[in-house]
C-alpha cells in the first residue's frame, strides 16, 4: 500500500474542518482559570517551602 501525499492533505483537510474552536468569551474565561490555579500553585508552593524550612531549622538550628 503505497503513500499518496494528495489524500492524506484531503483527509487532513476534511478532518480540520470538522474542528468546533472556542468562542472568544470562552478562551478569555479558560485563560482566566488557569492563570488564577497558576497563582494558587504558586502560593500553596511557597507557603509549603516556608513551613518545610521553618521545621529544619527548628529542628536542626541552621539557616538563618
Amino acid at each position: 500500500m503505497a503513500f499518496n501525499p494528495a489524500k492524506f492533505l484531503r483527509d487532513v483537510r476534511s478532518e480540520a474542518s470538522k474542528t468546533t474552536w472556542p468562542s472568544r468569551k470562552e478562551t478569555l474565561v479558560t485563560t482566566g482559570v488557569v492563570l488564577a490555579m497558576v497563582v494558587v500553585t504558586i502560593v500553596f508552593f511557597l507557603v509549603v517551602d516556608q513551613v518545610i524550612g521553618f521545621g529544619m531549622r527548628l529542628l536542626f538550628g541552621v539557616g538563618n
